[in-house]
């Protein structure tokens, strides 16, 4: 199927030049501010490319007559729609919190009816097990997609922890493939994802000030769902929710970051340059790129280590988990200690 990639990608980087020729014509822009990390006005909304690789794949298997992968992944596709849609809609037109919230939170129940009604596991709990289970989910789930959301802030860092998250997930699926003759999703949709991914990249993995594009609300809350559909079907495949280390960074990074905010008091809704990587990219002035590539690296060594060096028991899988996650965790208090200050005086000269 090689030659039908190749076609899907030269078709979703014409899509992408379309769009480009629209957003401009639309003035479809982002304006730098002091909470930016960028100083130069760029064309909002390319991570739309993100959606559109997922209608192109639906198109492949309808005209390939895969008619009832289709029926399985329908409510994944149009809770995709549905809140790429309003996502869209608010990077032209900021909408209120309460409508964006709505809108994410039916799309990832819709997401979730399509988890739950194929898995014979959740369909034997009692109603109460359920009512549960599908809160534990759709909290995590909205938590994942405004984690990814806050942390699209310097060029290439959604495309690359993107592929840090689709590419381990697509070695993981080739191992259950090969060891039960099935995978926990089609393994062409983690592909032309990986595609869509790409083709953005060419466009927004520059360094600062060269971006074409970036991937506004529409981009990186839709790569989210995209990502979060595969990884609850992993999930849901193995009865093993350690599989969340595939998000171990980011989540780390988002959840101390709130930790930190809530400490001084700040309105957590407000924008602010305070995560990790704002820090590197903006007092520390190191590169986009590097500091994108710094991120999906990271995740890369704790993702393939998990794959390939932790046993294969829910015992090890935890051991691991944790460990990683409190070398982050104490990874990200050091750091904040010894550099957050040059960013209290990057606050004090707006003051000035």
């Amino acid at each position: 199927m090689w030659y039908t990639y190749i076609i899907i990608a030269i078709l979703l980087v014409i899509i992408e030049l379309v769009y480009f020729r629209i957003a401009d014509k639309y003035n479809i822009i982002d304006k730098p501010n002091e909470r930016s990390s960028h100083s130069t006005i760029v064309l909002r909304g390319g991570g739309i490319i993100f959606a559109i690789s997922i209608l192109v794949w639906m198109a492949l298997q309808m005209v390939h007559g895969e008619w009832f992968l289709v029926k399985d992944y329908l409510p994944f596709i149009v809770g995709l729609v549905l809140i790429c849609g309003v996502s869209f809609i608010d990077d032209i037109h900021s909408l209120p919190d309460s409508l964006r919230m709505v809108a994410q939170i039916v799309a990832i129940l819709l997401m979730l009816y399509g988890f739950m009604v194929h898995d014979s596991w959740f369909m034997d709990l009692g109603w109460i097990l359920k009512i549960v289970v599908v809160a534990i989910a759709l909290f995590f789930c909205v938590g994942a997609t405004n984690f990814i959301n806050f942390m699209d802030g310097i060029n290439g860092i959604t495309a690359a922890y993107s592929l840090a998250m689709l590419i381990p997930l697509l070695i993981e699926n080739g191992k259950l493939k090969i060891e039960n003759g099935v995978g926990f999703v089609e393994e062409s949709y983690l592909i032309v994802a990986i595609i869509g991914v790409l083709v953005f990249s060419i466009f927004n993995f520059r360094p600062k000030g060269k971006a074409k594009c970036f991937a506004g609300d529409v981009g990186s809350i839709g790569i989210a769902f995209i990502i979060l559909f595969a990884l609850g079907r992993l999930m849901l495949a193995t009865k093993d929710v350690t599989y969340l280390v595939f998000f171990l960074v980011y989540g780390v990074d988002g959840t101390l970051t709130i930790v930190h905010r809530i400490m001084l008091h700040e309105h957590l809704g407000e924008a602010h340059r305070k995560h990790a990587y704002q820090l590197l990219a903006n007092e520390l002035k190191m590169s986009h790129v590097v500091v994108s590539l710094l991120y999906m690296a990271i995740q890369l060594v704790i993702s393939l280590g998990f794959i390939y060096l932790c046993p294969n028991t829910i015992l090890a899988h935890w051991i691991y988990f944790i460990v990683a996650a409190a070398i982050l965790a104490v990874a990200y208090v050091l750091f904040k200690m010894k550099y957050y200050h040059l960013h209290e005086e990057y606050l004090a000269s707006l003051k000035s």
